[in-house]
């Protein structure tokens, strides 16, 4: 089984309508690329911009089932893709930056809100995400889990980890920032120590503060066969808007995680108390951090 992602490293527009236009040319271009997944950068209702005064911020945020959202699980369904359409969501009387995952019979199968908001900027009006979670993903070549990481959730590798104990084999990472080769670094190493996949979106050159840049890595550092280790990343775009794909071989990815030492075969969880303790010393206290 081999599943193409496509990674819609693309510009966005100016309002709603135009975003969703742009959005749903991509994902038709992305259909005729073969693939059985699209993925949108962070936020592409807003093209993540959203305004930091309350009531706007409010009038800028999208339900769940909006008609933006509702567009994307049609569009799922008539082209027998699976999409993941990112987005300002309505929280109550606030706001989460959230993905919502359609299969390709437009069925809704994950609702993620980013658990780790940037609170030392302008996140820091936005509502976090409680919890990562896993669902199974119908596409046209089968069945994967999936979860979902939104950009800084990237450098906690709690993410990931959590991800791969639930299940994950395939994390979809929308991102709205500058991809350089530490960030970078750091997918290859969730890929390679949870043995799964993570394909990364960002937007390109011409939006503020990002350059493009986005990947996949399969997460299969050895292969029987081939001498040393084998370079887990399938695809690095450049900088320039575009639609970037990688094909997954899923079946060499659930061969290698059911024999392979790394993910959770070995881990020593009795030891690990600490990772949970709520405590916060010097050089990390941040006056920014929710309590």
């Amino acid at each position: 089984m081999k599943l193409r992602t496509a990674l819609l490293q693309i510009l966005p527009g100016e309002g709603l309508s135009e975003q969703l236009e742009i959005g749903r040319e991509a994902c038709l271009r992305a259909k005729e690329m073969g693939a059985d997944i699209a993925l949108f950068p962070e936020m592409w209702s807003t093209g993540y911009v959203f305004p930091q005064e309350s009531e706007a911020l409010e009038a800028a945020s999208l339900g769940p089932d909006s008609m933006f959202i509702k567009c994307f699980a049609g569009l799922a369904r008539e082209l027998r893709m699976a999409i993941g359409i990112t987005y300002l969501e309505s929280y109550g009387a606030f706001a989460r930056n959230s993905l919502a995952l359609f299969d390709m019979n437009g069925r809704r199968v994950l609702d993620y809100a980013k658990v780790h908001t940037c609170d030392f900027g302008d996140e820091r009006v936005l509502t976090p995400g409680s919890d990562f979670y896993v669902r199974e993903l119908e596409t046209e070549q089968g069945a994967v889990k999936v979860g979902a990481m939104i950009c800084y959730d990237r450098e906690f590798p709690e993410s990931a980890r959590v991800l791969m104990l639930k299940g994950a084999e395939l994390i979809l990472v929308p991102n709205a920032c500058p991809m350089e080769i530490n960030r970078i670094s750091q997918l290859r190493g969730r890929a390679f120590e949870n043995m799964l996949a993570i394909a990364t979106c960002n937007y390109p050159e011409g939006k503020t503060d990002c350059n493009g840049h986005s990947t996949v890595f399969d997460g299969v550092a050895y292969v029987d066969g081939e001498p040393g280790s084998r370079d887990t990343k399938l695809v690095e775009a450049g900088g320039a808007p575009g639609i970037y794909t990688a094909d997954i071989d899923m079946d060499m990815l659930r061969d290698y995680r059911s024999r392979e030492v790394h993910g959770n075969a070995f881990r020593r969880p009795e030891l690990y108390g600490i990772m949970v303790s709520e405590r916060v010393e010097e050089p990390f206290i941040r006056r920014e951090r929710r309590r």
